[in-house]
């Protein structure tokens, strides 16, 4: 577009000394627009440094020139340089550029006020460059913390699933071997169960696995919650049998703090049933009241090293939920024999 105007005027205007030479110099400043975004401070010192040229030039001949208008279009370099240049080449570039400016005002006197407003223009369009600049850098990091946020996410959703379904084949299988020898019947039951949880985590993979690869609106399935806290009750096979207790209203939870909620008690008892030796019962209560939930998981058992580790991934997930949604969150042995997890999460809390 710009070589098509420079050509087109220097055709038409009458008041060109040196029409082809004229035309020459314009390209040559406005060529290195198409390397603004790679090499701004080239771009910058080739056009401003090539116009810098031919004023001095006018300066020591004392001819009055004119130039094309299209040349106007090198304005668009300052806001280059300050838009995809380093630090240190945008402030030479402009420094390239301010001496420009104080020569082309030798070579063509003019008011101050119109001095000013060059200047003016100019800087204008360097802290344009500038802002835009610092606002795509606080756009980029901000998509890379959402990022890091889904992903932190995602690991402890395919924790809290496949580890608990998983924990719970484990122990059916050593309790299927205590078993296989004296009791065969007892054995095919504990098979049952284990194609059971490995079906149900199949299951739960393949939805996640759904989701993520959807390209356009996903269906996604309910989110397990409260209601269905129910689930973790029972006695497993060679392991403490589960009481849940839930006392209060849970009918206008948060879709966010319900997930939380099982999901917290999930891992609980996955790690009760897995550590706690000895263990005999663990105690599942949620108490909701108007203004928090509190869910209690605690068990009778002795626990074991991995429990009180800090590099397991669980309770750092657990504690996680527990802040995300604006919470607390304490785990550790009771006084007596147990080891009880405690956490208190407010109804208006941070969704997930």
């Amino acid at each position: 577009m710009l070589l098509a105007w420079s050509v087109a005027e220097a055709v038409l205007r009458e008041d060109l000394a040196s029409r082809p030479l004229v035309l020459l110099v314009v390209l040559v400043v406005l060529a290195p627009l198409l390397w603004r975004r790679s090499h701004p401070l080239g771009a910058v010192a080739v056009s401003f440094g090539t116009l810098t040229a031919v004023d001095v030039a006018r300066i020591l001949l004392g001819e009055e020139a004119g130039l094309l208008f299209s040349i106007s279009a090198v304005s668009v370099l300052a806001y280059a340089l300050f838009r995809w240049g380093a630090g240190r080449e945008a402030a030479v570039g402009l420094g390239v550029i301010l001496v420009w400016l104080v020569i082309t005002h030798v070579a063509d006197p003019e008011g101050a006020a119109e001095m000013v407003a060059a200047y003016g223009f100019f800087l204008f369009a360097a802290a344009l460059g500038a802002a835009v600049r610092y606002h795509a850098k606080t756009r980029t990091r901000e998509i890379d913390e959402a990022k890091a946020r889904e992903r932190e996410q995602l690991a402890r959703d395919l924790h809290d699933t496949v580890a608990h379904h998983v924990s719970g084949i484990a122990i059916q299988a050593q309790a299927g071997r205590a078993v296989a020898a004296s009791h065969p019947e007892r054995a095919t039951e504990v098979l049952a169960v284990i194609e059971d949880a490995a079906s149900r985590t199949l299951t739960e993979l393949r939805t996640m696995v759904g989701v993520l690869r959807a390209t356009e609106e996903a269906d996604f399935a309910p989110r397990p919650g409260v209601a269905d806290l129910e689930r973790l009750a029972g006695d497993a096979e060679g392991g403490p049998q589960v009481h849940v207790d839930l006392l209060g209203e849970f009918d206008d939870l948060s879709p966010a703090l319900d997930a939380a909620l099982y999901r917290l008690a999930q891992e609980s008892v996955t790690n009760a049933r897995r550590h706690a030796r000895y263990a005999t019962r663990v105690t599942v209560r949620v108490v909701g009241n108007p203004e928090r939930v509190q869910l209690t998981v605690e068990d009778d058992g002795v626990p074991s090293t991995p429990v009180g580790n800090a590099s397991g991934y669980g309770l750092i997930g657990m504690r996680e939920r527990a802040t995300l949604l604006g919470g607390t969150f304490h785990a550790g042995p009771t006084a007596g024999r147990g080891w009880r997890v405690e956490a208190m999460l407010p109804r208006a809390g941070t969704a997930l």
